[in-house]
């Protein structure tokens, strides 16, 4: 009798902590008054052998995606933006208010694509005009898309913002404003951190693919340090975190940023800079960064081994501080999720990826290293160069075809009578 009762209350304190206990690992308190973390060792070894799978099948395709070029690889970016909006939005959705909103929903793709072709089309723009400069037609059209694009947003967002307007209904006002500033929130963390990945493909792939390695690697070796030496917890937002995983990835970060910068700083076709939508590899001067510098060894190590001289690329010393961001702060990214998720009280943003969960959690410290990785390029890396292309580009920029045919014949003419200082 008294079994029967205590099967018949599964909603007891005890029962329920049980029934969490698959998301958060319990702890114990060991006598000297510090934390072991206790996982069951059948169900780690199970997900260590599914994440492990599903890692591999991502690299595969991003490896296809990173060979074919930079094309592919936007809209690899992009079609990962997809899903993580489609993780977030799907992550205050409540089922029966959205049935009494027909069309409710394409109301949120709607601003997302407006989002979308503003935030490429600012990006891509000179791209698409030195591809079409061959055909004047194609010329024409792209200009003036290229022109007034910012109008032709603009009035896609203004036709979405009337029709949510439109749309709204009694009883579900909260809902659909709660939704109204969810999806921008949405648009300005997706967009606002992944174009800068779009920004660092075109110039050039090495500082697209360069970073995720660091990322990959940081989370791979937090991993697996943190699942054979893991005892002290890092930090309660993630209780799987610990301090060992944290040192121990810092450390092996640290060790392939100088590394993969020199291997990946060797192929010239990563180095290059894209400056058209063109496909195929490419060919460039190369960058004095990506030109190997000769440092003599100290005497002890030339007189014990043969080599008298190293070669280091001026690039591995910039990859060392962005090793030291991807080790330290990118991390914070990932806790940032942790917390959010935790606000939600899910597991995981979504079930695209088994043993990862979606998109948006593998993106978390993607999105917060792209960020910065654009903006040491742009701070540290690149020179201040005022070549003669980006005179002209800044000079033809607002000139029409004809115009521009005008203006090359002109200096052509003074060239060819030598009419120059």
């Amino acid at each position: 009798m008294h079994r029967d009762q205590s099967c018949s209350s599964p909603r007891t304190p005890r029962a329920r902590q049980r029934r969490r206990s698959n998301e958060i690992p319990s702890e114990i308190i060991r006598s000297d008054g510090s934390q072991l973390l206790l996982v069951d060792d059948q169900f780690k070894y199970r997900s260590m052998w599914v994440r492990a799978h599903s890692s591999l099948w991502m690299l595969v395709g991003v490896a296809a995606a990173i060979y074919l070029g930079h094309l592919y690889i936007c809209a690899m970016v992009v079609v990962v933006q997809i899903f993580m909006a489609s993780e977030l939005f799907n992550l205050l959705r409540i089922v029966h208010q959205d049935r009494r909103l027909p069309r409710f929903r394409l109301l949120n793709w709607h601003f997302f694509f407006t989002a979308m072709l503003y935030v490429y089309g600012r990006i891509l723009r000179q791209q698409l005009v030195k591809t079409v400069t061959s055909d004047k037609f194609f010329y024409r059209l792209v200009s003036s898309l290229i022109k007034y694009q910012m109008a032709i947003c603009y009035f896609l967002y203004i036709a979405g913002f009337v029709w949510f307007i439109l749309s709204l209904k009694k009883k579900t006002y909260k809902y659909q404003f709660g939704q109204y500033a969810w999806t921008h929130m949405i648009l300005i963390v997706v967009f606002t951190q992944s174009a800068f990945i779009v920004a660092n493909i075109f110039e050039g792939i090495f500082w697209f693919l360069f970073p995720a390695l660091l990322i990959a690697v940081n989370d791979v070796a937090a991993y697996f340090f943190g699942f054979f030496f893991g005892k002290t917890p890092l930090i309660k937002l993630s209780p799987k975190k610990t301090w060992e995983g944290f040192i121990g990835a810092s450390v092996a970060t640290m060790i392939a940023s100088f590394t993969f910068a020199n291997i990946l700083g060797s192929f010239q076709w990563l180095t290059c800079p894209r400056k058209d939508l063109s496909t195929g590899w490419l060919q460039c001067d190369l960058d004095p960064h990506f030109m190997p510098e000769y440092y003599s060894l100290p005497r002890l190590i030339s007189f014990w081994f043969p080599w008298k001289e190293v070669a280091i690329l001026p690039v591995q010393w910039h990859a060392l501080w962005l090793g030291l961001f991807a080790s330290i702060i990118a991390p914070f990214g990932g806790f940032f999720a942790s917390g959010f998720k935790r606000a939600f009280k899910i597991k995981d943003f979504g079930a695209s990826i088994p043993g990862h969960g979606g998109f948006t959690d593998r993106m978390d410290c993607q999105m917060v290293m792209a960020v910065f990785v654009y903006i040491y390029h742009q701070s540290f890396v690149v020179p201040e160069d005022y070549s003669v292309d980006m005179f002209l580009d800044q000079i033809t920029r607002n000139l029409s075809f004809e115009e521009q045919q005008a203006l090359y014949g002109k200096l052509g003419q003074i060239l060819s009578e030598g009419h120059f200082i």
